[in-house]
């Protein structure tokens, strides 16, 4: 019994230290052109393995909230939707914080959506918030958080 139970403890401590951490966060504001400035709490992608995994499995993104993936460099980007089940919008984000383009997904798509043109970073948020809050391409977002 005693064999069972550390056995048991064992694998638990073994599993847990294998489970990925969770995400750094970060708050950030973005101005609109009307003058309008808007909080948002992100997660902060910055590993090829966060980036990858992304939003996957999660069926719920609160308000308010979302995922900033951050690149090395500047790049044409091309996100999908796959295992996620929420419906998001994504902005894609320039170096000097400026968004350049912003686009709906579809839960469960494999179809690529691409940026426009270059740029360093890319915001998930729960579909239709960027809409509500009249942020558009043109707008920015004060990236100070991520560059300290």
């Amino acid at each position: 019994m005693k064999i069972k139970l550390f056995f048991s403890i064992s694998l638990c401590a073994l599993f847990l230290s294998c489970t990925s951490k969770a995400l750094e966060t970060k708050n950030f504001i973005l101005y609109t052109s009307d003058g309008n400035s808007f909080n948002i709490k992100t997660e902060i992608a910055r590993t090829e393995k966060e980036r990858s995994y992304g939003f996957m499995n999660r069926k719920k993104i609160p308000e308010g909230t979302g995922m900033l993936f951050i690149f090395e460099q500047d790049q044409v980007l091309n996100f999908w939707m796959k295992n996620t089940p929420a419906p998001l919008s994504i902005a894609y984000i320039d170096s000097n914080g400026k968004i350049r383009n912003i686009f709906d997904m579809q839960p469960y798509s494999l179809e690529g959506v691409k940026s426009t043109v270059s740029v360093r970073y890319a915001l998930e948020v729960p579909q239709g918030w960027f809409a509500k809050n009249n942020i558009k391409a043109g707008d920015k977002i004060d990236l100070s958080p991520i560059k300290n």
